[in-house]
């Protein structure tokens, strides 16, 4: 009999790797199933925030996944030149780290593969398509087939895999959506970029240690920053351009030498392709025991930097409630609040990067002259602050903003130990409090969170090293709060005589038999 596994998790991409990580973390049995025999060893995204980041230290080592990365702020100009506008970067995020950062993708695949292989939970099988996908009451079978550059084999090797559960991260075209018969809605976005990924051969000019989108009518292009040694650069294809022209490598050096006046001995070009933007968000994410995540959900324009942010969110959420469900502690029904919490945040993330894509992408040069004079003239209000949760696991009927994230400072435990907060307290729920919550809570609701894996960290008893998380509880005007291991408040105890209610509330929210909505 094939062998049960919890969780299969296919594609081995970032979301994959993340959710097949933070499950291996937890203890379960995982395999992953992934077409391509290695890591695909070449930066596809080049920016994440500091959410992200923090994702990553649960997932790997995060100071290994980012030892060649940058604080990056991002600035657009219009065709002339002119700043319309600038997006600084925070060095010291609410997450412990800068809030926008340039960084190098195989560096984060590479530690995170790197930590999941140290487990001893997780099969990690390379160079297999997924091929077939049947479910039952207890688990779903895939039909895999060996896999090389032309596709499935129909005469080479075949195997199948059988687990409780299945994630499906594999990319926009993924095999197991259009098994599922899953559709997408197209919200009508649809450019075509090339993209030059380049090797600085000195070192980087200042002018290229951050990213800068052109609005230039004429073509809209622009560069970041990948790390420190590295450099991405993207135009715009206009009308009449094949994808076969734009590939050809004297294109590429012929909009290198026009728009950055660099060539072979300023930079090596590293990756060289024609692709598309597009924002599409499948109708539905959840079909039994399958679950769509990352790129297989939804896409986006890369304006906004949250294409992939988006799918680590969705694997860090899909993680910690598989865990739950699996060990007992909540009922499957726990795992429909994943769409009904992702589906609302990345949809509004994706409408911000649909409009920013406009703002890059005006053609007519009289529309581009009055976007222009907007933007100078102060009139284009700021872009509205990343969506909390709305739905889900949430506490009900309180003043605390629930839904948002909470924030990681640097602690000093009575050990002497110094370190982040997650690396101190693990992967998991936290309760951090004021002082130590035990006497509030009593014996029945401590052992209720030490089920549930909660950490409980007490201010009074450790050194607050930054100081963030006091000032957090100061602004909740809280003695308590507790965080989701996504990162998301829960809720807040007001005083003392709240803290049993609080937890009452989790454990409520969790087993299903309250619906919690703000």
């Amino acid at each position: 009999m094939t062998p049960l596994h919890d969780v299969a998790v296919v594609g081995y991409g970032p979301t994959g790797l993340t959710a097949a990580s933070l499950l291996g973390r937890l203890g379960h049995r995982v395999v992953v199933c992934e077409r391509w025999p290695g890591l695909y060893g070449l930066p596809r995204l080049t920016h994440i925030d500091d959410e992200t980041a923090r994702t990553i230290q649960a997932a790997g080592d995060a100071d290994e996944a980012l030892r060649d990365s940058s604080t990056c702020t991002y600035v657009w100009l219009n065709g002339k030149g002119e700043t319309l506008v600038r997006i600084p970067a925070n060095p010291r995020g609410p997450m412990g780290y800068p809030d926008h950062i340039s960084m190098y993708q195989p560096d984060v695949e590479s530690a995170v593969d790197k930590r999941l292989r140290g487990y001893g939970t997780v099969d990690v099988r390379q160079g297999w398509a997924v091929t077939g996908l049947h479910q039952d009451d207890d688990g779903v079978t895939l039909r895999l087939r060996g896999w090389n550059s032309d596709g499935a084999t129909a005469d080479g090797p075949h195997d199948e895999v059988r687990a409780r559960y299945v994630i499906a991260a594999d990319g926009s075209r993924s095999a197991i959506r259009e098994l599922l018969g899953v559709e997408r809605q197209d919200f009508g976005f649809n450019e075509q970029w090339l993209n030059i990924d380049t090797e600085w051969l000195r070192p980087q000019p200042p002018e290229f240690a951050h990213g800068t989108q052109y609005c230039d009518p004429a073509r809209g292009h622009m560069t970041i920053n990948i790390g420190t040694t590295r450099q991405r650069f993207e135009f715009a294809l206009l009308p009449g351009e094949s994808r076969e022209e734009m590939t050809d490598p004297e294109s590429a050096w012929r909009l290198l030498r026009r728009h950055h006046d660099l060539g072979p001995d300023d930079v090596r070009i590293i990756r060289h392709l024609v692709y598309g933007f597009e924002a599409r968000i499948a109708t539905r994410w959840r079909t039994g025991r399958v679950f769509l995540a990352g790129d297989a959900a939804h896409t986006m324009p890369p304006y906004l930097g949250q294409g992939a942010c988006s799918g680590l969110r969705d694997a860090t959420n899909l993680a910690w409630k598989l865990h739950l469900v699996l060990g007992g502690q909540a009922p499957d029904t726990l795992l429909d609040t994943y769409e009904s919490e992702r589906r609302p945040h990345v949809t509004a993330l994706t409408h911000a990067a649909i409009a920013l894509g406009k703002v890059a992408n005006t053609h007519d040069a009289e529309a581009a002259a009055a976007r222009d004079a907007a933007f100078l003239a102060g009139e284009v209000p700021p872009p509205p602050p990343f969506p909390p949760l709305t739905d889900g696991v949430l506490r009900q009927g309180t003043n605390a903003p629930v839904g948002t994230l909470t924030p990681q400072g640097r602690i000093r435990r009575a050990d002497g130990r110094i370190g982040r907060l997650d690396d101190l307290t693990g992967y998991g729920f936290t309760l951090v409090a004021t002082e130590d919550p035990g006497p509030a809570l009593g014996p029945e609701r401590l052992a209720r969170l030490e089920r549930l894996g909660c950490a409980v960290v007490a201010l009074d008893t450790v050194d607050d090293l930054d100081g963030r998380h006091r000032e957090y509880l100061r602004l909740l005007g809280a003695v308590a709060y507790v965080a989701r291991p996504d990162f998301v408040l829960f809720g807040a105890a007001a005083d003392r005589t709240d803290l049993g209610a609080l937890v009452d509330d989790l454990d409520a929210a969790l087993s299903g038999t309250t619906v919690a909505a703000v």
